[in-house]
């Protein structure tokens, strides 16, 4: 019965947390996100995939192509999601993606 009792308030407390979340932030017109850039060096790349499982937009996918070692490259399939936070670079074993941020003013 403890168990069950234990299940029961971690899902009261989700649906709590999911409940907080509910409106817009009223000064959400002051803010903008970032926009990136992401730019690939398909002949470093060694098809490991880090970048793709790891982005948090899904930015990347694995394309159909090969480099020259004969490996799959990432590329941009939503290019338009990224918010510049660089985590695709900081786990590229290789150094081949490197993200530009955008100002969306130009």
């Amino acid at each position: 019965m403890g168990t069950e009792r234990w299940k029961q308030e971690i899902a009261l407390s989700y649906q709590r947390s999911a409940l907080k979340l509910w409106r817009t932030p009223l000064d959400i017109d002051k803010f903008t996100s970032p926009h990136g850039e992401v730019h690939i060096l398909k002949a470093r790349c060694k098809g490991c995939e880090l970048c793709v499982h790891y982005c948090p937009r899904d930015v990347l996918e694995i394309s159909d192509e090969m480099n020259e070692k004969g490996y799959h490259p990432p590329w941009a399939a939503h290019p338009e999601k990224c918010v510049a936070c660089r985590l695709c670079e900081l786990l590229c074993p290789e150094f081949c993606i490197y993200v530009v941020e955008v100002d969306e003013r130009e």
